[in-house]
Parts: structure tokens; sequence; C-alpha cells
């Protein structure tokens, strides 16, 4: 087991559409049986573990819509840092859980979104607690600069 572990964790931070399986499988084992949603501290707990192989191994690179494809574009996009303002959000909206379809468009939002937010349009179908947190990341950026 201990000589497939680093193999398994080079792929799960290199490999995209790898890195999709595992993370949505997640969403499913972690929830507690019957709920519909994944308790909010379950859901920072694997955010805080998954988080840090797509970012720093390629997984979760920036991309953007070229005609019906999707290409990494070498933009820089989602920082580490705003996995702790994202986990500041949920904290301070209080939330008690996340819905499976906030947990699977967030792997989408952090590939897409620019690092200054600028190309986030409120008119696509992104769950409302994305839609918040953009505000309050946008505001957070305008007291920074």
């Amino acid at each position: 087991m201990r000589n497939s572990l680093t193999p398994l964790r080079k792929k799960l931070g290199g490999d995209p559409d790898y890195f999709r399986k595992v993370y949505n499988y997640t969403f499913d084992i972690a929830r507690e049986e019957g709920q519909r949603s994944l308790g909010i501290e379950t859901a920072r707990e694997f955010w805080q573990l998954l988080l840090p192989y797509g970012l720093n191994g390629g997984a979760l690179s920036h991309i953007k819509q070229d005609g019906d494809d999707f290409v990494i574009d070498g933009e820089e996009g989602w920082k580490r840092e705003y996995e702790t303002w994202w986990l500041e959000f949920l904290n301070d909206k209080n939330l008690k859980g996340v819905s499976k379809d906030t947990w699977n468009m967030f792997l989408d939002f952090i590939r897409t979104i620019n690092s200054d937010f600028g190309n986030y349009n409120p008119e696509e179908a992104w769950p409302s607690t994305i839609d918040d947190f953009v505000e309050w990341a946008r505001a957070r950026l305008r007291v920074m600069a």
C-alpha cells in the first residue's frame, strides 16, 4: 500500500479528470446516511485536504472556454489564499451544510475564475453560495487595494 500512495497522490494532484472523480465521489462517501447535504465541518475538512493537491499539482489549473472545449490558459486564477477566504466566508455565513450542487460546481468555479473575480457572471447558473462569496471576495479585494 505504501508504494501505491505516492503515485496516487501524484495522479490526484496532476490529473484533472482523476481529481474530479475523487472530488465528486468524496461528497457521496462523506455525507451522513440519509442526508442530502454534506455537513459544513466535513466539507471544510475535505476542501482543506483535497484542494492543496489539485492546486499544487496542476489538476486545478486555470482554464477558459475555447469554442466547445476548455483549455488551460496559464492565466492566474484561484489563489491559495482564496481557500482561506472561502472557509472564512462559510464560517461568517453560518451555513449548516453544503449541497451537492454547490460542492460539484465549486470545482468548476475555482478552475475558471480569474484572480480578481472579474470574469464572474452572476447570470450563469452558479449556486447562491458562490454568488455571495464572489460579492464578499470582491469587497475584500477593494479594501486591500
